[in-house]
């Protein structure tokens, strides 16, 4: 997560560098090697990551018209294989693949959002909950297939999650009450979440994300960001 100047950046259609690190898709796999620096302590986290999808669609869905900002469920279920030099370790598990861009800064077009993903059979579901700062709040539901075949279907009723330290509000969709499994990130404006839902009659576990925008465009969180964020100008 260091933010790094313009001239550390090289693109092309298959490789993205970025300073000492880079991803570059090899045939049907996305290879990821980083080399940074840890902060606040500074340490050494030197990698590789492996992303095969096993599902990959072409679904865009514009989230926002101020901005023009998309979405794009790039591989909503793959394998992932993690291999670090430093320090020394290795896993391997589900992933998730996406891709969000648009033409201005998130904070300025929405004022929060929740997501979540889970596995569903041999495909997936995905759930999006957006409030931008103009028109309504828009939610989106998704059945992904093994194919890559996406189908809407009906947004399911908002279910509370409970606060986080930060008092970052979380909620998700789900056609029952939904439970919390565990916090994996909790920051003031953002948290990571394993989350359990009712969907069609199956309960799904998920990976769930809230975030206030409000919150990120704080002067306050503008001033911790660094210590979370190594900045490197250029």
């Amino acid at each position: 997560m260091t933010e790094r100047g313009r001239g550390d950046v090289e693109r092309s259609t298959e490789r993205l560098q970025i300073g000492p690190s880079s991803l570059r898709w090899e045939e049907d796999r996305l290879v990821v090697e980083f080399d940074e620096l840890g902060c606040p302590i500074p340490r050494r986290v030197r990698g590789r990551l492996v992303l095969t999808p096993q599902v990959q669609t072409q679904h865009r869905v514009l989230l926002a018209e101020a901005g023009q900002h998309w979405w794009w469920p790039v591989a909503p279920r793959a394998r992932v294989e993690v291999e670090l030099d430093h320090p020394k370790g290795t896993w391997s598990g589900q992933a998730y693949l996406d891709s969000n861009w648009g033409a201005g800064a998130l904070e300025r077009s929405f004022q929060t959002w929740n997501w979540s993903r889970g596995p569903l059979g041999d495909g997936a579901v995905i759930l999006y909950d957006v409030v931008p700062r103009e028109g309504e709040p828009r939610g989106v539901a998704l059945q992904i297939d093994g194919r890559g075949q996406v189908q809407d279907f009906e947004v399911p009723a908002l279910q509370p999650l409970p606060g986080t330290f930060w008092r970052v509000d979380r909620a998700t969709r789900s056609d029952g009450p939904a439970t919390l499994l565990r916090t994996l990130e909790d920051t003031p404006f953002y948290t990571r979440s394993l989350i359990r839902t009712e969907l069609g009659g199956a309960a799904i576990d998920s990976v769930h994300e809230s975030l206030s925008l409000d919150r990120f465009d704080s002067n306050l969180v503008k001033v911790l960001l660094p210590f979370r964020m190594p900045r490197w100008a250029r």
